[in-house]
């Protein structure tokens, strides 16, 4: 037994791991009540573990969606292919009946190893369909820099999606996918239907947004007031806080990446996409963290990272609620502004909240945007207090009346667009003689002192 193991730790795996099943905790009348009552799980509420009222330190890694599928007793019932009990006995089949004890058919046993240099890509199918066997491919929907997203269309059952389709070239989606795989259920997070992986190409099959971008909806809407912008923003924010909670950043969070899913235009059909650049918070083992945890298992430098990239997605929304309340965007005058002119603006902080449009804003909606654009991202709102904000809190009280805002929604997209390939731009560094060198001139200025000595 290993001794760095506290000696409660140490009593539970001995009672646990007895060689006879009948003399194992848990086995007597009481059966899981009795390893519960053990002293190494005395600081746990179970009550509160109950009611989901307990954060888990970590969440357990899943290679591939299938690992879930071992906890059905199709597979807890087989006999495990290995065993710790040594050597093993003629009631072997019945040493971990009722585990998930590795169970996977010969078929995956026969899959060839991944390439080490990218990580391997969860299947969410058990068998060796391509994705051309199951969809048609339609039109583009949208180019990026690494992935290209088209219409499909399901042979078997005629049903509409997108697929977004990944170069792993340029890109390895592991992490995107992982992402979705785990958080995809939430109401307001885009859905992974099915991946497909042909080895050079990932394809993520999601549900298709029919509704278009949210903000192209909004501007377009003649009668919209603020009461309708705080519920878009809650909605949004809700879901942000969500994700931050899980230790997911999106760190993309412009407004093509926030469709509707239908027509409707109901908060409830919002949803946030493309989580090509996401990261989730991992300890330096790789383990991924939930934040109450991350004390004792993250590095202060990965923490200090994780919050600003946090506090990159709240700014985002401010950029959006800005742009919602006005009918034009911050930092940009139109798509003819330059990345410098852009990135000053950004740089110095300040945005106009008086005059023109705003007359018609209330100053609990200014107060939010200024919070949220805050230069400091210290001092900028969490996801946490964007919801508690009054303006959110109390968004069934607020202004019916139509907003009073810039009627130029090309204008905007063209600014919108301006401000994030701005921000996005990587700025090759000015190599210069090294005689411009810091060190260099340090060096100089001591040598001409010495001679002058």
């Amino acid at each position: 037994m290993p001794q760095f193991l506290s000696p409660e730790a140490q009593s539970l795996l001995r009672n646990l791991f007895k060689r006879n099943p009948a003399n194992r905790l848990g086995a007597g009348p009481d059966g899981v009540e009795e390893i519960k009552r053990h002293p190494f799980y005395s600081t746990i509420d179970w009550n509160k573990l109950f009611r989901r009222e307990i954060h888990p330190p970590f969440k357990p890694a899943s290679g591939r969606p299938d690992d879930t599928f071992y906890f059905d007793p199709e597979f807890t019932a087989k006999t495990p292919k290995d065993s710790p009990g040594v050597p093993p006995s003629a009631n072997a089949h019945q040493l971990f009946r009722g585990f998930s004890f590795v169970a996977i058919s010969s078929e995956e046993e026969s899959e060839p190893l991944q390439s080490s240099t990218v990580s391997p890509i969860p299947q969410m199918h058990r068998n060796a369909l391509q994705f051309s066997d199951v969809y048609d491919v339609k039109e583009d929907i949208g180019v990026g820099s690494y992935s290209i997203c088209k219409r499909c269309v399901q042979k078997s059952t005629n049903m509409e999606y997108a697929v977004k389709i990944i170069n792993k070239a340029k890109r390895d989606p592991a992490e995107e996918v992982e992402i979705l795989l785990r958080y995809g259920q939430h109401p307001n997070v885009i859905t992974l239907k099915d991946v497909y992986d042909d080895g050079r190409s990932v394809y993520l099959v999601t549900e298709l947004m029919k509704g278009g971008e949210l903000l192209d909806k909004i501007l377009r809407q003649k009668f919209f007031s603020e009461r309708e912008a705080s519920a878009v923003l809650h909605t949004i924010t809700r879901t942000v806080e969500y994700l931050h909670s899980q230790g997911v950043v999106h760190r993309d969070l412009k407004p093509s990446n926030i469709l509707y899913v239908d027509e409707s235009g109901n908060p409830e059909s919002i949803r946030i996409c493309d989580f090509g650049f996401a990261k989730q918070l991992r300890a330096e083992n790789g383990l991924l963290m939930t934040p109450c945890y991350t004390a004792n298992f993250v590095a202060p430098e990965v923490l200090k990272k994780q919050g600003y990239d946090a506090a990159c997605d709240i700014w985002s929304l401010g950029v959006l609620l800005y742009t919602m309340l006005t009918g034009f965007t911050p930092f940009a005058n139109g798509p003819e502004d330059t990345p410098e002119e852009i990135l000053a603006r950004i740089g110095s902080g300040k945005f106009s909240l008086t005059g023109g449009y705003w007359n018609s804003v209330s100053a609990e909606a200014k107060d939010l945007v200024s919070k949220m654009l805050h230069v400091d991202p210290h001092q900028r709102l969490t996801a946490a207090q964007v919801l508690r904000h009054p303006w959110i809190v109390h968004k069934d009280h607020l202004p019916k009346y139509q907003l009073n805002r810039q009627d130029a929604p090309h204008l905007v997209k063209g600014a919108m667009a301006a401000t994030y390939s701005a921000l996005n731009r990587n700025v090759s560094p000015v190599l210069e003689p090294v005689g411009c060198s810091t060190l260099a001139q340090r060096r100089g200025l001591k040598k001409l002192t010495s001679t002058a000595l």
